[in-house]
């Protein structure tokens, strides 16, 4: 479904991916991990087709997406969703709004068919009856699970997450991951999940890719991943700095 072909991409002097080479199969739910500007966020975008590489390439199925301009891209787009970490919602609509925004959008559907639409899915991230709630009235944990719904509405094959968990304590977290998982299953959509979260790794992934120095270090199944013994891994997945301090 997404492959990564010797992908390179700088901002200024400043190289980010350095010949990434990744493959995610249909349906398949993938995790990439990574430091904190190891680079996830800009290889999601060119998943995404919202940047293109320096140089490499990045097919959607059959088709490379990478050299597309932007009107070929938004037909690639229509299959896929994104998921932004702050969820994104527009503050000036009400839930129901912003989950029907592409939909209402469009104007191929009545107003009581979208209607229909964004119940059955708030209903599905278990948000029944909440459409005419403001964003400022939601908790973080609500917003995200809005931003879902707005996702799945127009039923993509692929949805993106950009650290879904980001911000939330430990029990809204869990909530998110096994509602993304069960979203993945429910639908059998293709599922990219960017976090440096163990246990989000753990809940969602059947395939974990982790970038380091601007590449894929590593591809593994999360119980691999844990139980690595390779340096690199084992301190990330620990949390174990390998800077030495010199305080006294």
């Amino acid at each position: 479904m997404i492959k990564a072909c010797n992908l390179y991409k700088s901002f200024g002097e400043q190289a980010v991916l350095c010949g990434v080479n990744l493959e995610i199969q249909k349906g398949e739910a993938a995790v990439i991990l990574g430091r904190s500007g190891s680079g996830k966020s800009v290889l999601l975008k060119h998943m995404a087709g919202l940047i293109q590489p320096d140089a490499g390439k990045i097919f959607i199925g059959d088709l490379e997406i990478s050299s597309l301009n932007e009107r070929e891209l938004l037909e690639v787009r229509r299959q896929m969703a994104v998921m932004f970490q702050g969820a994104a919602l527009f503050d000036s609509m009400n839930v129901g709004e912003n989950i029907g925004f592409s939909l209402y959008r469009e104007g191929k559907r009545s107003h009581s068919e979208i209607a229909k639409e964004i119940a059955g899915v708030l209903e599905l991230v278990g948000l029944k009856g909440i459409e005419s709630k403001w964003p400022a009235d939601l908790s973080g944990g609500m917003k995200k699970r809005v931003a879902l719904a707005r996702a799945i509405i127009h039923k993509p094959s692929i949805i993106f997450y950009d650290e879904p968990t980001a911000g939330l304590d430990p029990i809204a977290s869990d909530s998110i991951d096994k509602l993304i998982k069960r979203i993945c299953e429910i639908r059998q959509v293709t599922t990219v999940v960017i976090t440096h979260d163990m246990r989000t790794t753990q809940t969602i992934g059947e395939k974990v890719f982790m970038l380091h120095n601007g590449q894929i270090y590593l591809t593994a199944t999360p119980k691999e991943l844990f139980a690595s013994t390779d340096p690199v891994v084992h301190n990330f997945v620990n949390g174990i700095s390998d800077n030495k301090s010199n305080l006294t």
